[in-house]
């Protein structure tokens, strides 16, 4: 039997040139994502740790109001202007930054200040919630990611 429509409405949709997202999009995301954590040197690797060791911590410690936050952001653009101005300096003249590096130079003051305001009074000791648990999820997390790291080097090439 002819039928005018196609038999399903994906393929409808298809006929007409849509394309779902997770076609177009996500493979090649994930590819260019893949390829970064496969190519990071141990320096970035060691940055990675720390932003995980953030985000575990400051989930599990959240605080919500707005003036703890509102004061690291303000720390953060004293802080990230001073260290902008002090890294640019050089003998020679002015050393360039790209953006990444200047976005780094005003996330971790941010971090740092919102971290020590986030754990204040918590038990930790250095950077160390004083709970097993909370430790152990903040090293799994960091484990993982350098099992990811490692198997995406071993592979020599992204995951398809």
């Amino acid at each position: 039997m002819f039928s005018f429509f196609p038999a399903t409405f994906p393929e409808f949709i298809f006929s007409l040139g849509i394309r779902p997202p997770l076609t177009s999009i996500r493979k090649p995301m994930f590819t260019r994502l893949f390829r970064y954590f496969s190519t990071l040197t141990t320096g970035r690797i060691v940055l990675w740790s720390y932003a995980i060791w953030y985000a575990v911590n400051v989930t599990l410690h959240f605080d919500p109001r707005p003036r703890l936050w509102l004061t690291s952001l303000g720390l953060s653009g004293v802080i990230g202007i001073a260290l902008v101005l002090s890294t640019r300096a050089a003998r020679n003249g002015i050393t360039t930054l790209d953006s990444w590096q200047t976005f780094r130079l005003f996330l971790m003051p941010f971090c740092v200040s919102s971290f020590a305001a986030l754990v204040k009074d918590a038990g930790y000791v250095l950077i160390f919630p004083p709970s097993l648990r909370e430790n152990g999820i903040g090293l799994g997390a960091i484990a993982a990611f350098l099992v990811l790291v490692t198997l995406l080097r071993r592979r020599g090439h992204p995951c398809p």
